[in-house]
C-alpha cells in the first residue's frame, strides 16, 4: 500500500489569494494527543504586539510527514545554494553589526 501511494498523482489547486503567499517569521507549535496546531504570525521590530495571519491544523502522522518533508527539501536547498546559517547558532558567523571590544573611553561634554 505504502508504494501504490507514491504512485497516485495529486491535483492541486492553487487560488489567486493563496499564490500571493503569507509571510511569516514565527511560528507558534501546539499539541494536543489528537492534532498540532501551527499558527504563523510575524513579528516586527518596535511591534509588541502580533496577530495570527495562518493556522493549520493537522494530525501527529501529518506533521511527522512535513518535519520529514522539510528535512528533505532543506538537504537539497543546501546541496544547491550552501548551508542555511540560524542566527545564535555558535557556527553562524554573525549578522549585522558587532559590538567593539570592551576599551576603556573617554566622554568629554562642554
Amino acid at each position: 500500500m505504502n508504494q501504490q501511494m507514491h504512485q497516485q498523482q495529486i491535483n492541486v489547486e492553487l487560488g489567486e489569494k493563496e499564490a500571493e503567499g503569507i509571510y511569516s517569521n514565527l511560528a507558534i507549535i501546539t499539541h494536543s494527543p489528537a492534532e498540532f496546531v501551527v499558527d504563523f504570525t510575524r513579528m516586527l521590530p518596535g511591534t509588541p504586539k502580533t496577530k495570527v495571519y495562518a493556522r493549520i491544523i493537522m494530525t501527529p502522522q501529518h506533521a511527522k510527514s512535513l518535519l520529514r518533508a522539510l528535512d528533505e527539501n532543506i538537504k537539497k536547498y543546501e546541496t544547491q545554494f550552501g548551508e542555511i546559517k540560524i542566527l545564535g547558532d555558535s557556527k553562524a558567523k554573525p549578522l549585522g553589526f558587532q559590538p567593539a571590544a570592551e576599551t576603556s573611553a573617554t566622554v568629554e561634554t562642554t
